[in-house]
């Protein structure tokens, strides 16, 4: 949305967000369903690349094609490890990478402040 007709709104008395903030989700969900939809999109790029059909990599999964469509869309009912499971039926490759917090000299890292995980996903092609 352009800058001008966002202020335009917001001068108007109108709350401009995106789905997140209507469904007021927490960071934490926010999270998630990025990682979830991330997911998603890599299956179906990694089985387009490999030129698998959905019936195709449904039978590696042991699982039918409109289940296979469900995962690439990551409906509410696919778990994460079904989204991972098909990413990796379908030759794609998962890295998984950890980054401690810095802390400052002399002071002891604080026990809330957790690292980050980088969960990198690397398609064929």
């Amino acid at each position: 949305m352009k800058t001008t007709k966002r202020k335009a709104l917001e001068a108007a008395g109108w709350k401009v967000g995106d789905a997140a903030d209507f469904l007021e989700m927490s960071d934490e969900e926010r999270q998630l369903l990025d990682a979830r939809v991330a997911l998603a999109l890599a299956v179906r790029r990694q089985r387009e690349a490999i030129q698998l059909s959905q019936k195709e990599l449904g039978a590696k999964l042991k699982t039918s094609q409109p289940r296979v469509a469900k995962i690439e869309r990551a409906a509410s009912d696919v778990s994460l490890d079904q989204l991972v499971r098909a990413f990796t039926a379908a030759g794609g490759k998962i890295v998984i990478k950890s980054a401690k917090p810095k802390r400052a000299k002399g002071k002891p890292a604080k026990a809330e402040k957790a690292g980050t995980v980088i969960v990198e996903v690397t398609t064929s092609k």
